[in-house]
């Protein structure tokens, strides 16, 4: 192999070696960063609540990163631990109660309310499941993270077909989106999972989950 021959091919590895450091820095350093902005985020929200005979960052020459975190971790947990019990729900209820005399309060408070519950109740399928359906318009596939059965007016208001309530995210930010209800016979439920699918919307479909060997393959024609 000439000179010639020789630097190009240098410079091939060296570029190879770099977007494999890349692939491999990128992805921790971007989680690092995240997870350290969301801890000094809290902290900066929780440590001014704390008394200063509480907070190590009066006695320390130095701030203590987490702190703050793990205060209202904890506080969290015992709130829900007292609430658990008859004199945590009376007080609650009276709190409720006073809220509900607030009209705009009332409204914003009650409607983050059923949100969290529906979320996070441990018997909810909410969000457990990924889906496609054809949008904006027929022959356009868009994934669809399935939230529940239509219920309530919207249920009854539509003409006679067993309808599904799904969210339908945006790329890059899947946060965003549109509440779709849609007949369930117009959905096809895919077998991968939420985290993929929200994967796969955030990287606009760069990221694709590995297609599992075992399904049928789709005839053509």
């Amino acid at each position: 192999m000439t000179e010639k021959q020789k630097r190009p091919a240098a410079r091939l590895r060296l570029r190879n070696y770099f977007l494999t450091g890349l692939i491999i820095v990128a992805p921790i350093a971007i989680t690092a960063y995240l997870t350290w902005s969301f801890i000094l985020w809290v902290d900066g929200w929780v440590k001014p609540y704390i008394p200063q005979a509480y907070n190590p960052d009066h006695y320390l020459p130095f701030a203590v990163p987490g702190f703050g975190l793990l205060t209202a971790l904890f506080v969290i947990t015992m709130i829900g631990f007292l609430t658990a019990n008859l004199v945590g729900r009376t007080i609650v209820s009276f709190g409720e109660s006073l809220l509900d005399r607030m009209p705009l309060v009332r409204s914003l408070y009650k409607g983050l309310k059923q949100i969290f519950q529906t979320v996070l109740a441990e018997q909810s399928s909410s969000f457990k499941q990924a889906g496609l359906i054809q949008y904006p318009r027929l022959g356009l596939w868009s994934i669809v993270f399935i939230a529940t059965d239509t219920k309530g007016e919207v249920d009854h208001r539509l003409p006679g077909e067993d309808s599904i309530s799904v969210f339908l995210p945006t790329t890059p930010n899947p946060t965003s989106g549109f509440l779709l209800f849609v007949p369930r016979k117009d959905i096809i439920i895919l077998d991968m999972s939420v985290e993929e699918a929200a994967k796969m919307v955030i990287s606009a479909g760069l990221v694709s989950p590995n297609f599992p060997k075992t399904l049928p393959v789709k005839s053509k024609g």
